[in-house]
Formats: structure tokens, sequence, C-alpha cells
């Protein structure tokens, strides 16, 4: 078969990190015989090279080239695509990792819609990745008709034609922001770009002993200079006007005003190095960008922009520590299900300090010409610009999966209020919002998969773009809705302990999710049939199983439907009563019975077969099992129950 891609990944002393990187290329859905994995060994000096040379040995698409180290990775990552022979070429750092089906379902995107680069969604393991860019699939991508500026990394997929058509390459040598040169260039000149929104394919990883190479101390000198190459590139290949202000907007605000804001700033060595990135910023800042760049920040970046043109560091200080005490916060008001629909409301606005942040309620919006006189003008104006705008304002909810950082927009509907506070004229401006979570679809329109979710509220308002838990819940209100049997997962709504944010539990819970509290009483077995109220909450009827375990195990048929009051559910089963005499039966339910991996919840009753019928009662351990769980709760952190060896399983 062909090579469809080519993935190159630059080595340089990656130690154990490289270990979940490899792992990940050789578990690709993609056919072994339909892709490549050329690593360029940079000089490295620990135990990669023979680590690489072994692997090389044992997989065949597995080329390793070793070299004197360039300083960089621009070269790198050209001598592998020098080396490559796919139709495209795929570029991974040896510190991050793919999932499993990234290189098989960007191969094929990039087919479908005749792309020369295609953009997988990213998810950042303690790094910041774009966000914006992967609200949804965007199959014919522009600079011009989305946000593709925002992620300059080369951990993209490019068509090898391509890149050989328009002689395209990194730059190489002892060199910052090689990336931003290549693929700024790559995106003004492809024919089609396609943005892949609704399948983690690149997973950013920051490393715990800090080795990522961007997070090393860099010479303003040197990056600002690298950055320059960058803003060439885009003058070589737009026009002056409104798309090329646009483009060059990105590095003025990630790479410059960003910087000089708020706790960013502040954490700056106080040692000469705050003041030498402040004067190499500057230099770019009144060289480079005409008035329609800074014209189309959000008021604080303008604020900033100004105050650097100007050249007012001690007012950029003072605006930064006002900036640093401001956060947003989120409060849940309830968490409900409906048809099948997790309902989460919540309210939204930001803090400075622990208060609420509060505006004139005339605030109007005027040109800012020029760096405000000082702070206290500067923080008036934001303020008043903030108000005026209020009505652009708006609230997301995500999901985020705690192991992987994966993270999903959920579907949100929100309403914006101006309170009035005091008799000062002042106000707040809060944001509410109903956010809607379908387990079947919440990721990306895929199920949510197994684990543990966290919600994340991100709130734009005025100048600023944060995000914050959705929480804390002091512990006396912390009520939440009935786990869910919904979407083909077991959806458990909680509070985390002791912080008491919200979170979800997907098809991982069972001490929690209000089983315990089922009595024998509540539970009647008559003419053969099992009838047992449980506090789940399911769309409609739902087929599940029953387990029944003695000295053998059965297997029993079961329907679970939502309960006639509208609370709960009733699981009912046909009990073979003749083969349970004789013996005491544990009871468990599989709510999900097509589930890859069959999970049963432990019912807290027992059935004792006797030759008059079925008698429910409370299993005699019931308080001890209970004791042990807590036990290996704190201790452990959970314990996995596996059925005796040498059972027989039967189905009744």
């Amino acid at each position: 078969m062909p090579v469809k891609v080519s993935v190159i990944v630059p080595v340089y002393n990656p130690g154990t990190y490289i270990e979940d990187c490899i792992t990940s290329l050789l578990r690709q859905s993609l056919p072994p015989d339909e892709y490549e994995v050329i690593f360029v060994d940079d000089g490295s000096t620990d135990g990669s090279p023979a680590r690489l040379d072994a692997l090389a040995a044992e997989h065949s698409r597995v080329t390793v080239i070793h070299q004197e180290n360039s300083g960089w990775s621009g070269k790198p990552r050209n001598v592998g695509i020098e080396a490559a022979q796919g139709e495209y070429v795929m570029f991974v750092d040896n510190d991050d990792y793919l999932g499993d089906e990234a290189l098989e379902r960007m191969y094929d995107y990039a087919v479908a819609n005749g792309a020369d680069v295609v953009v997988g969604k990213m998810a950042g393991r303690g790094r910041p990745v774009p966000v914006e860019l992967f609200r949804r699939n965007h199959p014919h991508a522009t600079v011009e008709n989305a946000p593709l500026i925002d992620s300059l990394t080369p951990h993209k997929m490019f068509r090898r034609e391509f890149l050989d058509k328009i002689e395209l390459r990194f730059p190489e040598g002892r060199r910052r922001l090689e990336d931003h040169v290549f693929v700024t260039e790559a995106y003004l000149r492809a024919d089609g770009i396609s943005v892949l929104s609704d399948y983690v394919c690149y997973y950013h990883v920051k490393r715990d002993d800090a080795g990522n190479a961007g997070f090393q101390r860099f010479d303003p000198v040197g990056y600002f200079k690298n950055l320059r190459e960058a803003l060439d590139v885009v003058e070589r290949y737009t026009q002056p006007g409104p798309l090329r202000d646009r483009l060059f907007r990105r590095w003025l605000r990630n790479e410059m005003i960003e910087r000089m804001r708020g706790k960013r700033f502040l954490a700056l060595p106080d040692d000469g190095y705050r003041r030498q990135m402040f004067e190499e910023i500057r230099d770019v800042v009144v060289e480079r960008f005409g008035p329609g760049v800074a014209a189309g920040l959000q008021p604080t970046q303008q604020v900033v922009g100004a105050l650097i043109a100007a050249d007012r560091f001690d007012d950029l200080v003072g605006f930064a520590e006002w900036e640093a005490a401001i956060r947003p916060t989120a409060a849940p008001l309830d968490v409900r299900w409906q048809d099948g629909t997790l309902r989460i409301g919540l309210s939204a606005e930001f803090v400075s300090g622990k208060k609420p942040m509060t505006f004139p309620a005339d605030g109007v919006s005027t040109p800012l010409n020029g760096a405000p006189k000082d702070v206290d003008a500067a923080i008036a104006w934001v303020a008043a610009d903030t108000v005026a705008k209020f009505d652009k304002a708006t609230v997301d909810l995500m999901l985020r999966e705690r192991s992987s950082a994966a993270q999903y927009f959920q579907p949100v509907e929100f309403t914006r209020e101006t309170m009035p506070v005091g008799d000062d004229g002042r106000v707040r401006l809060v944001l509410h919002a109903t956010a809607s979570v379908d387990a079947g679809t919440a990721a990306g329109g895929a199920p949510l998969g197994g684990g543990l979710w966290d919600a994340f509220v991100r709130v734009k308002l005025g100048g600023w773009t944060k995000e914050c838990r959705l929480g804390p819940v002091p512990r006396a209100g912390r009520t939440a809705a009935p786990a869910g049997v919904v979407g083909g997962r077991v959806v458990l709504p909680y509070w985390t302990h002791p912080q008491g944010n919200l979170a979800l539990d997907v098809d991982r819970a069972s001490k929690r999710l209000g089983l315990s509290g089922l009595t024998p009483e509540d539970v009647t077995v008559s003419d053969g049939r099992l009838r047992a109220p449980l506090p789940l909450h399911l769309p409609g009827d739902t087929k599940v199983m029953v387990r029944l375990t003695a000295q053998t195990i059965l297997e029993v048929p079961a329907t679970l439907s939502p309960a006639p009051d509208g609370t709960g559910a009733l699981l009912e089963a046909e009990l073979p009563s003749r083969d349970l005499r004789g013996a005491t039966w544990r009871v468990a339910l599989n709510a999900v019975p097509g589930a890859h991996e069959p999970r049963f919840l432990v019912l807290p009753f027992v059935l004792r077969g006797r030759a008059g019928g079925v008698q429910v009662t409370r299993g005699p351990q019931a308080g001890l099992l209970r004791r042990l769980a807590r036990k290996a709760r704190r201790t452990l952190g959970g314990i996995l129950w596996k059925t005796a060896t040498g059972l027989k399983t039967r189905r009744a």
C-alpha cells in the first residue's frame, strides 16, 4: 500500500517523556502499512538514540535518522520531510502524543475536502491551546472565515506535494518562532484548509520538569527579531488593509500585549528582564503596526497597547496590578434531568478580589485616542466601555475530561442582567445561562467517554475572556440530580470534594449512585416478578440485565422504566423462581448491557429462594461491606470487585 501519512518527530533528550508519544504512534487506527514514523534524533545525549534504534529494529514502519545537534526543531523537521514517503506529513513533538484515530481521521478528512492543510482538534495537559477555532468542524477554512491564525504550532497535517510545490521548509538554526513562519505561509498559500473539531487529534503535554522547549526563558532581542520574520510573511502575501491588520493583530495580542498584562506580566523577573521585554515589544509595536491593528483589540488590550506605544512602563505595571485581581466566578443554580438531557443552570460575572465588579450604570463607548492620562483614567475607560458593550457579552459551558484535558462546548441559552448596586449609580453585569448536556452527543457529536468530566464556564465580558470551574457550592447546598441512564451511559452529576465544583462521573460510579438507600421493604416479588424503585433518571423504557450470584450466576433480562410519579425509575424482572430455590442470591444491575465492558451495580438486598417463593432481605454483611468500601475509598481510592474464579454463568 502507498504510504498515506509520514509522521515526523524531532527528538532531543526527551527521556521518558517520549514513551507516551511512541505508544500513541504505534497504536494508530490507520493500518500499519499505510503510515510511517520518522524520528530525527537531533544529537540527543540521553538514552533516546538507543531506545529509538531498538524501536526501529522491531517495527518496519519506524525509521530513525541521527544527526548532530542543530539547536532547534527546524532542521530535524526539514530532514524528516526529505525522507518522508507519505502523501501527507504530520509533525509531532517528542513529549506530546496523538489520539488513537488521529492519523486516520485527519487523512480521510483531508482527502474528502481536498485540503493542503488539516488542523486537528487539540487538548492541552497543563498547556493552553486554541479554543474558539475548534467550536465546530470547518471543512473549508481560510484566514478570512476562521480564526486559523490562533493556531501557529506545526502540529498539523500537510500535503507533501503542496510543500514541495511552494518550496516551503522550516527556518533552521538556533532561533525561535520557526513554526510561525512555516505555518503562516502555509495558511496564506494553501488552496484548501480543513479544521477537524469533533475528535481530539493532538495532546500538548506540559512536562513535570518544565523541559518543553517553549517554556524556556528566552532572549527578547532574538525572539522579537524572529517574530518580525513572521510579520514579513504576512506582508509578502497580503495587501494593506483589514485582513493584514487582523492577521497582525494575532502577534500584537498573543506575543506582545498578553505578555504585558496582569499576573503574566507581574510574574516576569523584575531584574531588568521585565523592562527589556517591554522595550523590545515597544520597538515592534511602534515600528510595524498601524492604528488599524490595535483598533480591533479588546478594551483592556487596547489600553495595554497604548501604554506600550507611549513608553509608559510604570503605568503598565499599575494597570497589570488592577487586572491581576480580576477573575470570573460561576454559581450553579439548578442541575436537573429533562427528557434525557442534563440541564445546568448558572449565573456568571467577574469579581475583583472577593467582591463582584461594579460599573457605572451610564457607561458609554468612546474611541481610545492615545494612552489614558493615568491608571485611574484607564480603568474608568474600560469600565464605561464594558457597560456600553454588555449586549455582546457571552457565556459558554464546556465539559473537560479530567485525564486527557479534551474539552467540548455544550449548547447554552443565556440572558444578560444589569443589577443596580446601592444608590451610587453602580451596577453589576451578570450573565444567566442554562446549558444542555446530551450524553449521547456531548463529545463533539459523539457520546461522552467513560471517566470524569469537569464543568468549566467561559465568560466573555468587556475586555476579558476567562474560564473558571462551575462552583464552588457550600457543603450544605450540595444537592444534584440523580444518576441518569442516558445515551448508552450511566451519568452521575456530583460535587467534587472538598471544593464543591460540578463534575460528571460517566460509567465509573458505583457507590455514589444512591442505590444504598434502597431497603428490602421497597422491593417486591410477586408472581415471580421482581419490582424495585431506583433513584435513576431515564428518558424512556430501557432494556437492562440483572445478575443473580450464588454458587452459579444467572443473568436475567429486565426493564427500567420511568416511575409513574415522575421520580426515579422502576426495575422489573421475571425471576426464574425454580432455579433460585435453596440458595441466597446477591443482586446486581447492568444498566447498559450493550457496553463494551459490562459493569454491574450491586443492589443492597439479597434474594432467598424458598419452597414457597422468593424472600427479599438485606444481606447479613451489607453493613460490613459498606464500611470496607468507605475504608477502601479513603486509603486506595476505590476497590475493584471481581467475581470469584470458577463460577459458571448462564442466562435464565
